[in-house]
């Protein structure tokens, strides 16, 4: 999904509120974990993901491989914590229609 600079900034300040609900361990991106992403992320639209594995690029490898299995978009990614994001097309949570900075 295409998000525009203004949409990901909301984002982010939506995100700064949510502690992170799954945890990637050492086993790596599990189909179980993948599911259970899925699930929460449908439900939610926005989440928090903990990838503890490896060093920056095994965790940012990890992280965009989610991404494309669970459908979702990378918001934000600080330390070893993912923000995605995946739009509810049946039922929407999160407006994504946001103002500028310039208040138009």
């Amino acid at each position: 999904m295409q998000l525009t600079e203004a949409q990901r900034r909301h984002l982010r300040g939506l995100g700064q509120r949510l502690r992170p609900v799954v945890m990637v361990g050492q086993r790596g991106l599990t189909d179980a974990v993948v599911e259970e992403v899925d699930r929460s992320i449908r439900h939610h639209e926005l989440m928090k993901v903990r990838v503890s594995v490896g060093d920056r690029a095994e965790r940012d490898r990890v992280i965009a491989e989610l991404c494309e299995r669970t459908g979702s978009t990378l918001i934000q990614r600080i330390g070893n914590v993912a923000l995605l994001f995946r739009r509810n097309p049946q039922q929407p949570r999160i407006s994504l229609e946001v103002r500028d900075r310039n208040g138009s």
